[in-house]
């Protein structure tokens, strides 16, 4: 390959069974259609898709983008891809710290994990050094206990006792402060005897026009600070992503008693201002951020993120602010995701009939991430422990996964979002709460599905791209892929547009699709609850929550089928392949 700024041009890839490691090298037009993170991991990973999640061979990938380890904002996260022990689909999710900088600056674009260690493993990489060492020492160990126990100068991905005791939706912990949440990626980790990564480097990422970058990034810090959502005195970067809470709340849209209200008494006092006054947070962030949207309070406890906030208390009927302090501790300690964990709970309270007051929330934490007691079925997440219980239609859940904290009946962008989201019921992959309700980019009406299925559309296909970049979603509240493509054209030497990003992402997302169409997945898995077609929500101070038109939301799936080019079952098509240049025969 010539000389090539932004990526390194190497990947790691680590066999655990031979104990061995090579280097991967992809063309470069691979890197130029793909970008980096969640796009080069997804094209990686196709070729594996009719794998079981346990085979060996299925990859564990950390993957950065050609941003990371420069100048341009927000660029210092990860993307880990694997296929998902929670869902089946293919699982990948977005991680901060300081994992993505180090690994870009020890000279690698990626690290692909396959095989099984003999017993529990770690792996230490310094600059092109790698070393597979005995983790014998980290077994059940928290997650904080073996960061401790880490290099301190050093970035670590670890696990904690959840993975190892087979919580489906346990996560990968990253430096103190970030998780891979959501799928269950701890799980797979786990299950190559893999307790930790530790990663350092020292060199410098090539960045093909210094000065250019320079304007770039002056453009974005610019719409950053102009942005109220993120840098207001009610603002992300104020009060980290609590801030939804009142917002949320005023909606009626705050899912409660496990999403059968829309409406929480009380919940004006458990919002991130009584955080704050509680707390006394401080600021703190991914490698180099300048929101700084993570809060630790006083006492060294993270402060939870809205989606914690909101379920550990609107979801199971809590009004105790410090039980969910408790509770987040408790999750990132074991390494589990606190949405699944708090909907599996709630889900358990409606199956069993149980009120706050008759439930140990703490105790029941710590039961599913030991694996004993009750949590001995809970920790296989709420579809399954419905199924179980013969009440499936209480798991509030899409493909397996939860839903997180906005109750799809108070913004129908949401809910298309949530049944087209190819990791399962997911805010992430589509935001059209920007839309709904921060009116942003462009304010529309949360009550009707007209002009959501292009909405939702283009937003998946900007995620797709911003996690690709492996840069922060909360800047593009401010910022767009136009000014973006002006710092990836100035890193990397390739002359990119807005355009150009957008099919990008519309390339990396169209995989997904083929990914999940390969295990099975069809239109009758982009659906949602019958709850949300059949309950009303909880009217009152002039809005009326109505159940969701299942005619209406059925005519927008099949119109979002026609614009994201899939056939009236939602799977892929070979012509629509061709257009986008994914080299797969269906």
């Amino acid at each position: 390959m010539n000389r090539i700024f932004g990526w390194t041009g190497k990947i790691l890839k680590i066999d655990l069974t031979e104990g061995s490691f090579e280097t991967v090298r992809p063309e470069k037009p691979v890197y130029e259609k793909y970008i980096g993170g969640k796009g080069l991991g997804g094209y990686f990973m196709l070729p594996h898709a009719h794998l079981h999640w346990q085979s060996p061979e299925i990859p564990l990938m950390f993957m950065t983008g050609p941003l990371v380890g420069t100048g341009a904002p927000t660029s210092g996260r990860i993307s880990v891809i694997t296929k998902s022990p929670l869902t089946g689909t293919i699982g990948d999710a977005s991680a901060g710290g300081k994992f993505g900088t180090e690994m870009k600056r020890a000279g690698w674009d990626g690290i692909i994990i396959t095989g099984k260690a003999p017993s529990m493993s770690m792996v230490r990489i310094k600059e092109s050094t790698v070393e597979i060492l005995s983790a014998s020492h980290l077994k059940g160990k928290r997650t904080d206990e073996t960061m401790a126990l880490l290099n301190d100068g050093a970035s670590k991905a670890v696990i904690g006792p959840a993975a190892e005791n087979g919580v489906l939706f346990s996560v990968i912990a990253f430096d103190s402060d970030s998780f891979a949440g959501r799928n269950g990626a701890g799980l797979v980790m786990a299950d190559k005897n893999l307790k930790c990564i530790e990663i350092t480097g020292t060199g410098e990422v090539a960045v093909y026009d210094t000065p250019e970058l320079k304007k770039a990034r002056e453009d974005i810090f610019r719409l950053a600070a102009a942005s109220p959502v993120l840098k207001g005195e009610l603002g992300i970067s104020e009060y980290g992503t609590g801030t939804l809470y009142d917002l949320i709340r005023s909606r009626r849209m705050i899912p409660a008693d496990n999403f059968r209200a829309t409406f929480f008494p009380g919940a004006e006092k458990l919002n991130a201002f009584h955080y704050k006054e509680k707390y006394t947070p401080s600021k703190t962030g991914c490698a180099g951020c300048h929101i700084l949207c993570k809060k630790r309070g006083s006492d060294k406890r993270a402060i939870p993120e809205y989606e914690t906030m909101s379920h550990f208390t609107a979801l199971i009927g809590n009004r105790d602010i410090e039980l969910v302090m408790e509770a987040n501790r408790i999750c990132n300690e074991a390494g589990m995701d606190t949405i699944s964990a708090a909907s599996t709970i709630a889900c358990y309270m409606e199956i069993e009939g149980l009120s706050p007051d008759k439930i140990d929330i703490l105790k029941l934490l710590q039961e599913i991430a030991s694996s004993s007691g009750e949590g001995k079925l809970l920790k296989e997440g709420s579809m399954k422990y419905a199924a179980l219980k013969g009440h499936p239609e209480i798991s509030m859940s899409v493909k397996g996964l939860e839903l997180p904290a906005y109750d799809p009946r108070g913004a129908y962008g949401m809910a298309l979002a949530y049944a087209t989201s190819t990791r399962g019921g997911c805010h992430l992959r589509a935001y059209p709460v920007s839309h709904e309700i921060l009116r942003k980019p462009v304010a529309t009406d949360r009550f009707t599905f007209s002009g959501k299925a292009r909405i939702v559309k283009i937003a998946e296909d900007m995620n797709a791209v911003v996690d690709s970049l492996t840069a922060c979603r909360f800047i593009f509240f401010a910022a767009s892929l136009e000014e973006y493509a002006r710092a990836l054209s100035a890193v990397t030497g390739v002359q990119y547009t807005g355009h150009d990003l957008f099919k990008a992402g519309e390339r990396i997302y169209y995989t997904d699709r083929i990914f999940n169409f390969l295990n099975g997945f069809t239109s009758a898995d982009d659906d949602l609850p019958l709850r949300f077609f059949s309950m009303e929500g909880s009217s009152g101070e002039g809005t009326d929550i109505p159940p969701l038109n299942r005619g209406e939301f059925l005519k927008t799936r099949e119109r979002y089928y026609r614009v994201r080019g899939l056939t009236e079952n939602g799977l892929p098509v070979k012509e629509k392949c061709m257009e986008l240049g994914i080299e797969w025969n269906l």
